[in-house]
């Protein structure tokens, strides 16, 4: 993640949904329910299993990016819908009932996102990541946090929404 890297927004494609209902009515049209029901199965598995590698070898499966030494914590979920938008950094951690989140059904529209959790960066039991946010390396999200915008490398976030606490003593 760099300075000239653009805010989550800009990250997240828009798919309109006109009609008199609001757009989660339009989800099998945005993801065939049989790839959805896929992703929920593995995803309930992960979530249940207390073996890690079991973890990452089913999130792999659904599409989800892992990298070496990465730790779920039990009932964490990736996105069920666009799993394959998730990208988890080398020695992450992803705590206890953590969600990340890739898209976002609204009124009018839904919206989707890649998720990127940096090299060794830590997200929080309970928090939430949503669409189109960047984790940025050895950065550290603090439970039950809400992350709504990108999270410089190095740092603490905390709180609903997610601001910067205090910045690694190293810096």
């Amino acid at each position: 993640m760099s300075d000239d890297t653009p805010p989550r927004h800009d990250r997240v494609a828009r798919h309109p949904t006109p009609g008199p209902a609001n757009s989660l009515w339009s989800w099998p049209e945005a993801r065939h329910p049989l790839r959805v029901a896929i992703n929920y199965a593995a995803i309930v598995a992960a979530r249940h299993s207390p073996s890690l590698r079991t973890k990452n070898w089913l999130l792999r499966r659904i599409g989800v990016t892992i990298g070496e030494g990465v730790s779920w914590g039990l009932e964490s979920t990736p996105d069920v819908f666009w799993p394959d938008l998730i990208t988890v950094e080398d020695g992450a951690i992803i705590g206890y009932d953590a969600t990340l989140l890739c898209h976002e059904f609204l009124q009018d529209e839904y919206r989707t996102g890649p998720v990127v959790v940096g090299e060794r960066a830590m997200i929080g039991a309970g928090a939430v990541v949503l669409p189109g946010v960047e984790i940025g390396a050895g950065a550290s999200v603090a439970a039950n946090s809400l992350v709504v915008e990108d999270v410089p490398p190095g740092v603490t976030v905390a709180g609903v929404p997610a601001e910067v606490r205090d910045r690694d003593p190293g810096d």
